[in-house]
């Protein structure tokens, strides 16, 4: 999950889309569903590439899943989160308002659910979110408030989030509040993230780009 590395996303992509044909269980299905949607994001979204209609693809196989009696509980916090996201992204890409609707009715039944167990729900929210144009004003903000959920719950638990997850939800709080009221915090917060990432293999390379904007 939050492959930036366009050609490793390409290699995880064909490894999974192998080992899906192999062994065609519910993990492996999970883990195509979820591969679908990074791909959708980081190579055909708002381009007209190979890889156009993954969203749709990703969309379709967590469907499947997640209306299943079957599936496996541990699974659906991933399933649900990745869903609505992917549902977004087939709005995105097809421009249906509509779909857009329906993708955040599906965000908020996953946080109902999974939101107290799981970083995923309101991370995939936050994301779409900060990403909308300005005249969704009543969706856009949903980042400021899940981004800051997530944090609040990962200073309870240092074990709700992984430090690649937390990288980027640091950027993106102190995204959403460039005010000069906020920038003693945002400047902690990106400070944290960057030693989050030492290798810049999640959200450094943003994170360094906004610190340097904060400190001109």
């Amino acid at each position: 999950m939050e492959i930036t590395d366009t050609t490793e996303l390409k290699i995880k992509l064909k490894a999974v889309e192998d080992n899906y044909l192999q062994n065609p269980s519910e993990i492996n299905k999970a883990r195509l569903g979820i591969i679908y949607h990074e791909t959708a994001l980081n190579l055909s979204f708002f381009s007209n590439t190979a890889f156009k209609g993954y969203a749709k693809k990703s969309y379709d196989h967590l469907s499947e899943l997640c209306t299943s009696p079957n599936t496996a509980p541990a699974l659906l916090p991933f399933i649900a989160s990745y869903r609505a996201s992917a549902l977004a992204l087939v709005s995105a890409e097809t421009n249906d308002l509509k779909l857009l609707g329906e993708a955040f009715t599906l965000f908020d039944d996953a946080i109902t659910r999974f939101a107290g167990v799981s970083y995923l729900p309101e991370f995939l929210r936050g994301s779409v979110s900060e990403n909308l144009p300005w005249f969704f004003f009543s969706k856009r903000r949903f980042a400021r408030q899940d981004f800051q959920a997530i944090i609040d719950k990962q200073e309870k638990d240092s074990a709700f989030a992984n430090w690649k997850i937390m990288s980027f939800t640091y950027w993106a709080w102190a995204k959403q509040r460039q005010d000069k009221k906020y920038r003693t915090q945002a400047l902690t917060y990106l400070d944290k993230a960057i030693a989050l990432d030492p290798n810049f293999k999640a959200g450094r390379k943003k994170v360094e780009e906004l610190k340097a904007a904060f400190t001109k």
